[in-house]
């Protein structure tokens, strides 16, 4: 069975989307809430990203060639923006430790 053919693959990819989706929505309105509001907004934000990490790992660690084609596309769109699909989350987890910081201004 192909990578993707895998249902857990396919329920995980559409959960992320769904779930990415609906906190960008959501970031729109992240200056009108209040304190409590924008912590759970951050956490839900860093849970995103550590699942869409792990999710990218299962693609690398694939055999299959086209997750292997997946990764490979996913560096060259990465490399057009002068940075690594590591760096873009360590850059996501930057900008979510100063929104930490500037909770309470």
């Amino acid at each position: 069975m192909g990578f993707f053919d895998s249902d857990v693959i396919q329920q995980e990819a559409k959960q992320l989307f769904e779930d990415y989706q609906h906190l960008t929505q959501l970031g729109g309105k992240y200056g009108k809430f209040d304190r409590e509001g924008k912590i759970a907004f951050i956490e839900r934000m860093e849970t995103l990203l550590d699942r869409y990490k792990i999710f990218m790992k299962r693609f690398e660690l694939s055999d299959d060639f086209m997750a292997k084609m997946t990764v490979e596309q996913m560096n060259t769109q990465m490399s057009q923006f002068g940075m690594t699909p590591m760096q873009m989350f360590e850059q996501m987890n930057l900008t979510l430790d100063r929104m930490k910081l500037e909770i309470d201004k």
